[in-house]
């Protein structure tokens, strides 16, 4: 099957926390950073996701945020440091790609944000990602 969603991750769930609705995943990525995913107590049933399982992490760019530094006092659980590659500016947006251990993430954010954060290639970034924005696929 092919996707549109460009973000896709590799890893290992390393444990499967479940809710009566939901769950949260927690997967180990190739470099070694963990990510949670909140998805469905369905899905992972369906899916068969438990510990030790082969997934691919994936998000769509429009929910991928950056900053400059780590973001204290925020509830968004995943934040990835990485490495800008390349800042593609057209118009009112901007494709931003990031260099992270076990991949690469690319963020469509606001041309302005991209000027105002003046991200270059070579640039420190955080990728945020709310743990409710990662689907999981099976591998």
């Amino acid at each position: 099957m092919s996707l549109s969603i460009r973000n896709q991750l590799p890893g290992t769930v390393t444990s499967v926390a479940e809710g009566e609705v939901m769950a949260t995943v927690k997967v180990r990525l190739a470099g070694g950073r963990e990510l949670t995913a909140a998805v469905t107590l369905d899905a992972v049933k369906e899916l068969g996701i438990g510990a030790g399982s082969a997934v691919r992490a994936l998000v769509k760019s429009t929910e991928v945020a950056l900053a400059t530094a780590p973001v204290a006092g925020l509830s968004i659980r995943n934040q990835i440091p990485g490495t800008v590659t390349e800042v593609a500016t057209g118009g009112a947006m901007a494709g931003v790609k990031v260099s992270v251990d076990g991949g690469e993430l690319t963020a469509a954010i606001t041309a302005d944000a991209a000027t105002e954060l003046a991200l270059a290639a070579g640039s420190p970034v955080v990728a945020l990602i709310k743990s409710t924005e990662i689907s999981l696929a099976t591998a």
